[in-house]
């Protein structure tokens, strides 16, 4: 028996003979005072993002890798890293080139291993998609794929993040019943309120120490 499963039985035996306690979970409780309507989601999660140092900007389906740009160009950014295969992938490639005097486009097509000194030290920024976002705790909902991985919004100083008005939710619970959760949590879903901060040296707030020093995210409202 591995340590793992001895310890599980133990906690098993020990519960021999107990009653257990009934559930008398209230879904209200966590439902509603953090629910919103279509017209205060936005606001409510720009609020909480703004507090924590995220820079937001609404935009259009059309319109948003012309903003995108114009937010490098402003940076004066060099480069930006893309997963080439999503389809926001290939919408920054078709966008690219056509404007051919735009920052560079690095493509994370490739083990890390293989390129790693360029990721950590020469690729400024990134773009993702994400999964959505939490009104009631101003969060972004990331979940790192296989195309679009986890390093891709925690190594780059400048994290671009795509998300979908129709995709802000209202609360943590809303979320975890509508993908299921219940049945089996995620392997590396990650809430995100804003740039990587620390305070653990002489109690003094200083961002980037952790991951990106900005958080920039892009609103796609419904056409």
């Amino acid at each position: 028996m591995s340590a793992k499963q001895n310890i599980l039985a133990k906690l098993r035996n020990s519960l021999t003979g107990t009653t257990p306690v009934a559930d008398n979970f209230d879904e209200a409780l966590v439902t509603e005072p953090y629910t919103y309507t279509a017209e205060q989601r936005i606001p409510q999660l720009r609020k909480l993002m703004e507090a924590v140092h995220t820079e937001i900007h609404l935009t259009s389906g059309e319109g948003w890798p012309e903003l995108l740009a114009h937010l490098l160009r402003e940076r004066q950014l060099p480069s930006l890293l893309i997963a080439p295969t999503t389809p926001h992938g290939q919408r920054i490639t078709q966008h690219w080139a056509n404007h051919p005097d735009l920052p560079t486009l690095k493509a994370y097509d490739r083990p890390v291993d293989e390129w790693k000194a360029e990721l950590f030290n020469d690729t400024p920024a990134s773009l993702t998609t994400t999964l959505g976002a939490i009104a009631a705790t101003g969060s972004l909902i990331l979940w790192p794929t296989r195309e679009e991985p986890r390093l891709m919004s925690l190594v780059p100083p400048v994290h671009f993040a795509l998300l979908k008005a129709s995709e802000i939710r209202d609360n943590f619970y809303q979320v975890q019943c509508e993908f299921n959760w219940a049945q089996g949590m995620p392997t590396n879903a990650l809430l995100v309120s804003g740039p990587s901060k620390t305070a653990d040296i002489e109690q003094v707030l200083a961002y980037g120490a952790h991951g990106p020093k900005d958080l920039v995210v892009l609103i796609l409202e419904d056409q």
